[in-house]
């Protein structure tokens, strides 16, 4: 027999995770009438047969046809709104991450005017933190039941040199002046 959840919550503060399904095994069974606990620095999507249906901000928000209309249709009036339903919840992670590292892995090849082809380095910093979830999770990070800081950072460092490398080699500025 399936586990029915009325209570959805990640307490975990999440310091290296950017998104928790919920279950974790996959798509779990909810009722009407069910809690979500979404903590300040979170927000929670809620999915039903693989479609984002609500985001919920930080609170406690009780499943209803009011905030989740489309449940009207799929539980309907002979079960009393009681039967369980399947679904998953993804808590995502709305913090700031600060202070994280990028930096060519090897030199970039530039022509330069005065030096011939040059070889150059760089490095920094970013920030970031999610603004838009569905589309975070649509574009991003799909369907994983963790995803950890660590492959968004991956991501990004290569994104960032890619970015860096072109933009670069469309300049024409001179390396003094890189």
């Amino acid at each position: 027999m399936a586990r029915i959840f009325d209570v959805i919550e990640y307490p975990n503060e999440m310091s290296d995770e950017i998104v928790h399904r919920f279950p974790e095994e996959g798509i779990g069974d909810f009722r009407i009438g069910s809690q979500v606990i979404v903590r300040e620095s979170q927000n929670a999507v809620f999915f039903r047969d693989g479609k984002g249906l609500d985001v919920f901000g930080s609170g406690r928000h009780t499943l209803s046809t009011l905030n989740l209309p489309i449940l009207t249709k799929v539980l309907s009036l002979p079960w009393g709104f009681t039967s369980p339903f399947r679904a998953e919840v993804y808590f995502v992670n709305t913090k700031r991450f600060t202070d994280l590292k990028w930096g060519t892995a090897n030199p970039i090849m530039m022509r330069d005017a005065d030096f011939g082809i040059v070889r150059l380095r760089a490095y920094g910093t970013y920030d970031f933190r999610i603004v838009d979830v569905p589309r975070f999770l649509r574009e991003v990070a799909g369907t994983d039941h963790h995803f950890r800081l660590d492959e968004f950072a991956d991501t990004m460092r290569s994104r960032i040199v890619s970015i860096f490398s072109e933009a670069l080699a469309s300049s024409h500025v001179p390396a003094l002046d890189v």
